[in-house]
């Protein structure tokens, strides 16, 4: 027999009171809250960030830490991670990881253990070049990192998302690079549009396997003023890492599946999807 209480709990969150009621008891001698979604929210959210140490990744988990996550980041150089850490209490956990590398995929597992679980896995790895002269080093290079680093990386979260009974979330940066071809990048664009084109098909298969609660974040930045862009070209209208972060953020917890970022570069890929390929490919766009 449950004998019922009902009692209200008021949670602040980004200065905002939000009230809710929870129900609990006693059931065969055991105290019990009824409410299983009330205890997620007291528990606080934890994310994971893959490719943490520079550029974006490291801003959205400073954003995340700074909003009341938990969060664990991950990252090829273990000192900078510790140097991270030490710099933002709420990030929790810290784990050496390079994703081009089979053993990524324990590494992940083992952050999410000492996290004690995930609500968001974000990824941020990834390279790119320049590279109108096909240095094959360079495009192999990037093929395994922004395309097999990403896939296993990935695949690991959306399974362990697919085993809980509870929301979760995966959201990688992919780039505006991904809409057209560029030739002066052969590698960079196409496998940010590899990276597009999988997390859509990650999408419906949400659908068909009836995962109402997984939710995929494709985030298309323009130029974002990070080490990526330190290559010598003019990169016009350079956004705020930042800020970037912040509207990433904003994105995610509204559950928008296709983040473009920002008003400018909407504009921009606009007008891009319209051009014709006979045209597009005629077009020598390069940054000198």
């Amino acid at each position: 027999m449950r004998n019922l209480v009902f009692f209200a709990i008021v949670r602040v969150k980004n200065g905002r009171k939000h009230s809710f009621f929870v129900s609990s008891g006693m059931e065969n001698g055991n105290f019990v809250v009824c409410n299983k979604k009330v205890i997620e929210m007291m528990e606080g959210k934890r994310a994971i960030v893959m490719g943490a140490t520079s550029g974006i990744g490291l801003e959205v988990a400073k954003v995340l830490s700074e909003r009341g996550w938990l969060v664990g980041i991950a990252g090829r150089r273990q000192e900078r991670l510790q140097q991270i850490q030490r710099e933002n209490p709420n990030i929790q956990a810290t784990q050496c990881i390079d994703v081009t590398l089979k053993d990524a995929v324990e590494g992940l597992q083992c952050l999410i253990g000492k996290m004690g679980g995930m609500d968001l896995y974000f990824h941020s790895s990834g390279i790119g070049y320049q590279n109108p002269s096909l240095d094959s080093d360079k495009e192999l290079l990037t093929v395994r990192t922004n395309a097999e680093g990403f896939t296993r990386m990935v695949d690991v979260a959306w399974k362990y998302f697919a085993e809980q009974d509870r929301e979760g979330h995966i959201a990688v940066i992919s780039s505006i690079a991904g809409t057209k071809g560029l030739g002066a990048a052969p590698a960079y664009s196409s496998t940010k549009r590899y990276v597009s084109h999988y997390l859509e098909c990650l999408t419906q298969l949400c659908y068909i396997r009836g995962l109402r609660n997984l939710y995929i974040h494709d985030i298309r930045p323009g130029f974002v003023r990070t080490a990526l862009l330190t290559d010598g070209g003019n990169y016009p209208v350079q956004l705020d890492p930042e800020k970037v972060a912040r509207q990433i953020v904003r994105g995610i917890e509204r559950n928008r599946s296709i983040i473009t970022l920002d008003w400018k570069y909407r504009i921009l890929v606009f007008f891009w999807r319209i051009i014709p390929r006979w045209v597009w490919v005629r077009m020598k766009i390069v940054s000198k």
